[in-house]
């Protein structure tokens, strides 16, 4: 996990699978700096407006999985935005500049036993 990265939960995205987010008040580009050294591999960018970068992990199979697993970066500043609003609980709102989302391999299918 990026070492400036807070959590802001985790959400289901079907099929037995979860996302999880994070907020850095890191830049975009040090975060995929960042995975790219972590993970051994340059990623895609995805999208340009806004920012989006996405380093795959595992195989997605469309027949069990809602998502590839992978890493996310998105770049919540772009076109003027103040970054991803996030309110945690009994305390002041915060703004993101960037975003992570975390898709984990699912659950292995559970074998039925003899």
């Amino acid at each position: 996990m990026y070492p400036a990265a807070q959590y802001l939960g985790t959400y289901d995205a079907g099929r037995s699978q979860k996302y999880v987010l994070f907020g850095t008040p890191s830049a975009f580009l040090d975060v995929v700096g960042y995975y790219r050294t972590q993970l051994g591999d340059k990623g895609d960018q995805v999208f340009k407006e806004p920012l989006t970068h996405v380093f795959e992990v595992g195989r997605f199979r469309e027949e069990t999985m809602a998502f590839p697993p992978g890493v996310t970066v998105k770049d919540w500043t772009s076109g003027g935005s103040q970054g991803y609003p996030y309110q945690p609980a009994n305390a002041a709102a915060v703004r993101f500049p960037t975003v992570i989302m975390l898709v984990p391999q699912p659950p292995a299918p559970q074998t039925p036993k003899k």
